[in-house]
């Protein structure tokens, strides 16, 4: 009987002690869980970075102007900073290939604000490409970047605008653009570019009627080759097709004389 009683009291200790511990463990596996759904409230993961496709827009914001003026397959697509030397070092390099493959280029003034003079810069290229040509507006940015190192400020500006209108037989203008219209065009420019998403300049484009690709600088020296690979798919689409089986049995017979 004696023994009995004792099994009997194991019994019941044995069971509690599991009790115990099963309780304790739910309760800890629960704070656990509700430590982690706090956690994850408190420092959500951050979202997946989407990839880079061409047309899909990332690192760019609106890309929905990058296209090539009307009429035009292919077209270089860029926006420059005259007082930036990188600008300067592409400048050759993209009107080269724009002459080369007889495309358009498509400028676009993004003055840098932390840049002392640029601004002033844009605004007499575009009043003499507004006032005089186009043509002579391009000579003028040339030879601001070809002299880049010489100007430091907007005084040295002043001076090499007034030998450089002087030097090609024009009368500078007593105040360019007092109208503010060509301010307000690299103005609209800049605004353009922000809107695109601009980064850093140059900011060069291939683009087509249906697509982009972005050109790093640091491959501005193969240019040409993301050209041949804008210009490839629409002058297949342009070409004709070579005549197949089908067409030749279609083709009617000429009649015998």
């Amino acid at each position: 009987m004696k023994k009995y009683w004792i099994a009997l009291v194991a019994v019941i200790v044995i069971g509690g002690v599991g009790a115990c511990y099963y309780f304790n463990s739910d309760q800890s596996g629960s704070g656990d869980q509700a430590a982690s759904a706090t956690s994850t409230a408190e420092f959500p993961q951050p979202a997946p970075q989407p990839q880079n496709p061409i047309n899909a827009g990332f690192p760019f914001q609106d890309t929905s102007v990058l296209k090539p003026p009307g009429g035009a397959k292919v077209a270089i697509y860029e926006f420059e900073d005259m007082e930036c030397p990188a600008c300067a070092h592409a400048f050759p390099i993209v009107h080269a290939a724009a002459e080369y493959y007889k495309i358009p280029l498509v400028r676009r003034d993004y003055p840098w604000p932390f840049h002392t003079w640029s601004f002033d810069a844009a605004v007499t290229a575009r009043y003499i490409q507004d006032n005089i040509s186009a043509k002579l507006a391009d000579t003028f940015r040339g030879d601001i970047f070809a002299n880049q190192q010489a100007i430091a400020s907007k005084d040295d500006l002043t001076r090499f605008t007034a030998k450089w209108f002087k030097s090609h037989g024009r009368t500078e203008p007593f105040v360019i653009d007092a109208g503010g219209n060509c301010k307000a065009e690299v103005e609209s420019d800049r605004a353009l570019g922000d809107r695109v998403g601009v980064k850093s300049t140059p900011c060069i484009f291939v683009v087509t009627q249906t697509r982009w690709v972005a050109v790093p600088y640091s491959d501005i020296g193969r240019l040409d080759r993301y050209i041949d690979d804008a210009i490839a798919p629409t002058a297949a689409s342009a070409a004709p097709s070579e005549p197949t089986a089908n067409d030749l049995l279609l083709r009617p017979t000429p009649a015998r004389s």
